[in-house]
């Protein structure tokens, strides 16, 4: 079933419920899913609504031109998005395969609701099962002394492609911070480690060393500072003084797959909302 999906973020008050169900009542919005949340902390409230596209009269811009008076009256920070216009996904990894095979089998089975224009990887390691899927691999090594211009080209392929999003799925590099805030709020990644524990490279040889209990894996949107962006979606598995590193990665694995896959679906069904550097997930 198409639906508008309206997500709002403003300063908390009276009324902005009434006020919105109304809107929507008076064109006869039928409202299909509806969230909402008061935050006491920042003193904001953040709502997302899922609407039946064929039970309003008028298109995204006719809703948008509709509603702007009310988002102005409370100052509302808001979007519209139509679900059946599907998001181009750029998917970009490094030498591990199991990250990117699993959203490859989840996109093919029809899991993903979106389009995967290409793979961007810095290895030539994937080629075969990304071509399997018919989906262009573009090879864009990131060699030490030439790293702008690596990443040059790949800003480029992420423009040419027209990306409303670009998933991490293990990419084993750094990007430069124009990308990032080029694309802020749409670069998700995946790191293998519970954040904030463990930022960096090997957490699972640092989880080790500190003789954890639980190891898990988070999927969070991109900042200039390492692994520090708003958190999305976080999930645990329970190891003991008897896993050694090589066991903890791959227990690792199977925790990496299913975040990252969840935080990108909540990423493209508009579940996500960040105030600060903070999210708020309506799953």
């Amino acid at each position: 079933m198409r639906t508008f999906r309206l997500v709002i973020a403003c300063p908390d008050g009276v009324g902005i419920v009434a006020k919105v169900g109304n809107f929507l009542a008076t064109y006869n919005g039928w409202i299909t899913e509806a969230n909402h949340h008061s935050d006491h902390q920042s003193g904001w409230f953040f709502m997302r609504h899922e609407i039946r596209a064929d039970s309003l009269p008028f298109d995204l811009d006719g809703f948008r031109q509709a509603f702007a008076p009310i988002a102005r009256e409370f100052s509302m920070e808001w979007r519209i998005t139509d679900s059946a216009q599907r998001k181009r996904v750029v998917l970009m990894a490094s030498r591990e395969s199991h990250c990117l095979a699993d959203l490859l089998h989840r996109w093919h089975s029809g899991e993903l609701d979106c389009d995967i224009p290409c793979v961007i990887s810095n290895h030539d390691d994937l080629r075969s099962m990304v071509e399997w899927h018919g989906i262009p691999y573009f090879h864009v090594p990131v060699q030490p002394g030439r790293k702008e211009e690596a990443f040059a080209e790949v800003s480029r392929l992420v423009r040419e492609q027209r990306a409303d999003a670009i998933v991490l799925a293990r990419y084993m590099q750094i990007l430069p911070a124009e990308l990032c805030e080029e694309y802020a709020q749409r670069v998700i990644n995946i790191h293998h480690s519970f954040l904030p524990s463990f930022v960096g490279a090997k957490p699972y040889h640092q989880a080790s060393l500190r003789g954890v209990k639980l190891i898990g894996a988070t999927c969070h949107y991109v900042t200039e500072e390492l692994d520090a962006g708003p958190i999305i979606e976080q999930d645990v598995v329970r190891v003991s003084h008897r896993d050694s590193i090589e066991d903890m990665v791959r227990l690792g694995k199977d925790v990496e797959k299913m975040v990252l896959s969840r935080g990108l679906r909540y990423h493209l069904e508009e579940r996500v909302l960040v105030h600060s550097n903070k999210t708020l997930v309506f799953n």
